[in-house]
């Protein structure tokens, strides 16, 4: 009888109600809304004009993720780096060069590349001598390297993060003017998109190629990589986002399309190098 006093009766949580009749309530009875991308950027500006903010805060999103893929395997945690259509910052990265070759060496200094080199680079990279905020390379020369994998980690230059190729412009281009984000907590972006006195269709159009590309780490016939998203700005609360328009379509795949995508996913994950864990 005593052990049977013990024992607390188990609380059954009350489902969450989908929308309030009155002006006040308490959140956490009713199901979190969700808005409209346009909508929501809107009631964005409309907080800062209420709230007499800075009006040229940042956009952030927080990308909640699907990792999962078959066969109890996981996406890794991964980073890209993406050219917004509409940039909000006049941030130039630093870009480093591996070439030997003295024609691709001047072509990539003509394109702004910071530092360009070949293996003697090596030792001066090993030695914190040199640093540079992206490595790309040819593969020419891209098996001399391989000290710097440790080193360099998710920066080490490969063909996933668009960093190892012959098209050196494109290569410095990106990576000079691009916006890098990265996962967190296994299963987290937190990224800044645009500034908040930018026009609304500016807002969106940076967000939709930051999504896009994210998707990209994932192979689509295994289900969407994005499960949920918040927009929010600087000083706001953050806005829950449908889906509507926003993710890729996914495109029927043919008797053994799935196998040989997910083959490719397989492999793409053994070109790349060891990746650093990503501090919050």
């Amino acid at each position: 009888q005593k052990e049977k006093a013990k024992v607390k009766p188990v609380r059954r949580r009350r489902p969450l109600m989908t929308k309030p009749v009155d002006d006040v309530y308490l959140t956490w009875l009713y199901r979190r809304p969700s808005y409209d991308l346009e909508q929501a950027v809107e009631m964005l500006k409309k907080f800062q004009q209420l709230d007499f903010t800075y009006p040229k805060q940042f956009v952030y999103i927080n990308v909640f993720l699907d990792m999962a893929l078959q066969k109890k395997k996981k996406v890794e945690p991964f980073s890209g780096a993406v050219v917004l259509p509409h940039r909000f910052t006049d941030e130039i990265k630093k870009v480093l060069v591996f070439t030997e070759n003295e024609e691709e060496a001047e072509v990539a200094r003509e394109n702004g590349a910071a530092i360009v080199g070949g293996v003697e680079l090596v030792k001066w990279i090993l030695e914190d001598e040199i640093q540079a905020d992206f490595y790309v390379a040819v593969p020419a020369i891209i098996s001399k390297l391989i000290p710097l994998r440790n080193k360099l980690k998710r920066k080490f230059p490969n063909t996933r993060r668009k960093s190892l190729g012959n098209d050196i412009p494109k290569m410095v281009q990106l990576f000079r003017e691009c916006h890098e984000y990265a996962v967190q907590d296994e299963s987290v972006i937190k990224t800044r998109i645009a500034r908040l006195d930018m026009p609304t269709e500016h807002i969106i159009a940076n967000l939709k190629t930051v999504i896009n590309d994210i998707c990209t780490f994932k192979p689509p016939t295994l289900g969407p990589i994005v499960k949920r998203l918040v927009i929010r700005s600087s000083t706001s609360e953050g806005l829950q986002l449908n889906f509507d328009g926003l993710l890729p379509r996914v495109e029927k795949v043919e008797e053994g399309g799935e196998e040989e995508e997910i083959k490719a996913a397989d492999d793409e994950d053994e070109e790349k190098p060891v990746q650093e864990p990503v501090s919050t």
